[in-house]
């Protein structure tokens, strides 16, 4: 998994509520095992129509939005069904970072352990980020992991709080097989152990 340390980038404003996981990757992709090749389908339903064919007014087809790193939304981001694929579908499109007043648990979840950094703030905060979204392009925001801070293209600077076990898997890039393997050694002389006590097992 990708470390997550810092991040300056194009902020895309998504001011709608009740995202859900059908809207974020809808079910008729959700029978590849890999977690590559979803980010064309992101948002499939609302990104084109019925011919396959990009709609213009949808966020991140406009130009200043195709290269977003950081999606700010409305409240209850990734609510409905506990698909992984909708964390999938986000970080292979290159958003690396969903900021919102609040996310279902297991798409919360489901995030920090797929490399995304989800963010919750209050509307307020999350209103000025939105504008400051907005403004397109020219308009790059930062998202400090080890500060636990986002800053505007102002310069306007706010506190987020994060889990310092999520923080540090995502500051290490350690998804669970990751955290797995930081216990190789110990896992390893277990087995010797185990092996010369109990050679029948």
């Amino acid at each position: 998994m990708d470390k997550f340390t810092t991040i300056t980038g194009i902020a895309a404003p998504m001011p709608m509520i009740n995202i859900d996981t059908d809207m974020i990757i809808p079910k008729q992709f959700l029978k590849t095992i890999k977690r590559s090749g979803l980010g064309v389908n992101l948002f499939d339903e609302m990104r084109y129509d019925d011919d396959g064919n990009e709609l213009p007014d949808f966020v991140l087809n406009k130009p200043q939005y195709r290269a977003a790193e950081v999606l700010v939304a409305g409240d209850n981001f990734g609510c409905g069904s506990s698909r992984e694929h909708a964390p999938w579908a986000i970080k292979d499109f290159g958003i690396r970072c969903v900021i919102a007043p609040s996310f279902a648990d297991i798409f919360f979840n489901n995030c920090f352990k797929n490399g995304i950094l989800p963010i919750a703030l209050p509307q307020e905060v999350v209103d000025v980020l939105m504008k400051d979204a907005e403004k397109g392009a020219n308009a790059r925001m930062t998202i400090d992991l080890e500060a636990q801070t986002v800053t505007t293209s102002d310069g306007e600077s706010f506190a987020f709080e994060v889990d310092p076990f999520k923080k540090h898997c995502l500051l290490e890039g350690l998804d669970d097989i990751g955290l797995t393997m930081e216990k190789v050694g110990a896992i390893d002389s277990y087995e010797g152990k185990t092996a010369q006590e109990r050679p029948w097992v």
